[in-house]
């Protein structure tokens, strides 16, 4: 009797790049050393011209280049990316992602049939234990969520765009990322769509990755604009205050 078939990677990875090659170099090495299995292939997108910090590198899967000819927003720039996505789940990953084992086969499985987006756990620079839960984001919300007395979600209401482990079935019903956009917000928007469409976000709270970067938002008053602005298209979508009711009737449902 013929020895079955290994299961087809079921992972697209598509990772952005602006002038970032020598950080995501290693990222490529990890998923090689840990996630290989899972891995169908890396559609890398140059979102500017920069030198080639990957010559001579080989890896375990196919690594496919999408050279950009003008700079293009993050959603617009994976969504670009998914139209060349043919496998079940579609990841969008930071630059910065960094793993220590293998994380794309346990969230394989762990996913449901509802779930629609999953992620691990995030642990920052210089933290001991992951990155909390997000709320909703409302004014209230980011001036409260570090003080004390803060109530945490016992599950996040969206996922930032540093890890996003998308069914493609579901990434596909939605349209992706709204293009309108630049950078910032969009996460949360996405995550607020998939909700509204009837799809779950899981997280498994036994896996974890490193983001290891700092926030440009601190540092640079063109990303601070873009951070200010996309929170004011997202407080005026009509998503943000559908999926604020949603999530506020779910929580108060007996469990």
């Amino acid at each position: 009797m013929p020895s079955p078939l290994p299961p087809s990677p079921a992972i697209t990875v598509s990772i952005v790049s602006h002038g970032q090659l020598e950080l995501i170099r290693p990222l490529l090495d990890q998923l090689d050393r840990f996630s290989r299995g899972a891995t169908a292939k890396v559609l890398l997108t140059l979102n500017i011209p920069e030198p080639d910090a990957l010559a001579g590198g080989h890896w375990g899967f196919p690594l496919e280049r999408i050279e950009n000819a003008r700079p293009m927003g993050f959603g617009a720039n994976h969504n670009q990316a998914f139209a060349q996505c043919e496998t079940p789940w579609f990841l969008v990953l930071n630059p910065d992602i960094r793993f220590d084992a293998d994380v794309l086969a346990p969230l394989l499985g762990h996913a449901t049939p509802d779930a629609g987006l999953m992620a691990p756990r995030i642990l920052e620079p210089g933290k001991t234990t992951p990155e909390q839960h997000r709320a909703i984001i409302t004014p209230q919300e980011i001036m409260t969520r570090r003080r004390p007395g803060y109530a945490i979600p016992a599950e996040p209401a969206w996922l930032p765009g540093l890890f996003m482990l998308f069914r493609s079935e579901a990434y596909r019903q939605i349209g992706g990322f709204d293009e309108r956009f630049f950078m910032y917000g969009e996460d949360f928007d996405i995550c607020a769509r998939l909700r509204l469409a009837g799809w779950r976000i899981r997280i498994a709270e036994h896996l974890q990755t490193r983001h290891d970067a700092q926030r440009a938002s601190h540092s640079s008053r063109r990303h601070l604009y873009w951070h200010v602005t996309s929170l004011l298209k997202v407080w005026t979508s009509s998503a943000f205050w559908r999926y604020r009711r949603l999530d506020a009737a779910s929580r108060a449902a007996p469990r």
